[in-house]
């Protein structure tokens, strides 16, 4: 490890010593930035860096709910509020009882960096409870939002901090909460994105960070002269981000292989088609079944506690959950073939198989450049919302793929390393860190 950098987590492990989450995130950038700031020195001396890995706030409180047998429940509540230096604290809210503050940390810090690549006036945040929807009925589930949101209405607001779903935070979820801010402030405003499309939503919301991901891998094989048309890709997950990037690569003329669950995944060598995928839409979306009963339907391979990364491939996506993809796994990938990985969820890939991937110079797009697509439509979300209308389908998917070709684009220009590599986690993390990093210095001692 660089010195400079290794002495940099030291200071940041001394406050966040318990939070393995945040550290790991902190250093997969700092690897790309410290060294950058050795260079431009107006970043090290004003100590940016340092600044950003420090939320400018963070608010932690109680949510008690009465679940349907009248017993009470208390759960965590959470909003990380990391960096506004561009604009209104913008990110997910996630459900899942796995929430805790080192993740969300994680999250927002990675977030404030994709905003920034995004092109958009959007600062960083996160937030989130330790609540999990999974078995809850609706009416539980809308008690539980309408406590959490009658705590955090205080702190947020349609030009101060932006709130969208994530993981257990859907349609439902965020119009029980959308109902319960209204209420209490008697206003109808764009306090939250990813709303249904007839109270204030955006089209091409659901579908937007699978499709974000797909066309972040078209402009990276474009500049390298190749394209997605016949090429073989596997894909982990199962959910609206999975869904979204098969459909987007049968567009492409790409044959897709696996999907997974916690539970295991299913590999079709015939692939995935248009008519498969509607079924896995309705097993996952309706049913809450498993990805085991695609296999039973269409007979092929389950392979029960396994994750997709042993299928030989051309292309892979980590779409599932942090951590999921590892050394080995990187390896095995590479060792197949693979040329390309992109990441359709956050920090999917651990750091030792981010090198793996450096060190064969296959194309590897970090989590907060390929799955910039889902907060860039409520970025335009948000634009809709203060003008009172709705832009067509058509139109925010033309706007959603000229952002991701422009990320693409910043990602490429500070990441080439020589006319054949572009190593794309540095080009991101500069590209990112930069616009923030001048806003704050334009701004005083923020």
């Amino acid at each position: 490890m660089d010195t400079n950098v290794s002495e940099f987590m030291k200071i940041v492990e001394s406050r966040n010593g318990n939070e393995p989450e945040f550290l790991q995130a902190v250093f997969e950038v700092a690897e790309s930035i410290i060294p950058y700031s050795e260079k431009h020195t107006k970043y090290k001396l004003n100590k940016v860096l340092e600044r950003m890995a420090e939320p400018e706030r963070v608010i932690i409180f109680r949510v008690p709910w009465l679940n349907d047998k009248g017993v009470v429940q208390i759960n965590r509540g959470f909003r990380v509020q990391m960096n506004s230096a561009i604009g209104p604290y913008k990110g997910g809210l996630r459900f899942h009882p796995s929430v805790n503050l080192s993740v969300l940390k994680f999250l927002a810090f990675e977030q404030s960096l994709k905003n920034s690549l995004t092109g958009l006036p959007m600062g960083g945040g996160k937030g989130g409870s330790d609540f999990d929807p999974k078995g809850k009925s609706d009416n539980e589930v809308m008690k539980f939002c309408q406590s959490f949101m009658t705590e955090l209405y205080r702190h947020v607001g349609p030009d101060l901090d932006i709130p969208a779903g994530d993981i257990g935070v859907g349609a439902r979820e965020i119009g029980f909460m959308f109902g319960q801010y209204k209420r209490i402030t008697g206003e109808f405003t764009g306090v939250l994105t990813g709303k249904g499309n007839e109270w204030g939503g955006s089209l091409i919301r659901p579908e937007a960070t699978g499709y974000g991901v797909v066309y972040f891998v078209e402009a990276m094989l474009k500049l390298k002269g190749d394209s997605l048309v016949g090429k073989k890709v596997v894909i982990s997950g199962s959910g609206n981000v999975a869904q979204y990037t098969v459909e987007k690569c049968i567009e492409k003329g790409a044959k897709v292989l696996t999907m997974s669950d916690s539970e295991g995944y299913i590999f079709d060598p015939e692939g995935i088609d248009s008519g498969k995928l509607e079924y896995i839409m309705e097993l996952k979306n309706t049913l809450r079944g498993r990805i085991k009963e695609y296999a039973v339907k269409y007979g092929c391979e389950y392979h029960a506690g396994k994750k997709p990364w042993g299928v030989k491939c051309d292309v892979a996506f980590p779409n599932a959950t942090q951590n999921e993809l590892d050394q080995n796994d990187a390896r095995i990938l590479v060792a197949n073939g693979c040329i390309c990985v992109a990441e359709g969820a956050n920090m999917p890939s651990t750091p030792e198989a981010i090198h793996v991937f450096e060190e064969a110079r296959i194309l590897y797009a970090p989590g907060k450049a390929a799955n910039a697509g889902g907060v860039a439509v409520s970025g335009l979300e948000m634009s809709q919302n203060s003008l009172r209308y709705s832009w067509s389908r058509d139109k925010i998917d033309s706007k959603l793929k000229l952002i991701i070709e422009q990320i693409h684009q910043a990602c490429a220009l500070y990441g080439r390393e020589d006319n054949e590599y572009v190593n794309y986690v540095k080009g991101a993390n500069i590209a990112g860190f930069v616009k923030i990093a001048d806003a704050m210095l334009a701004q005083g001692l923020v």
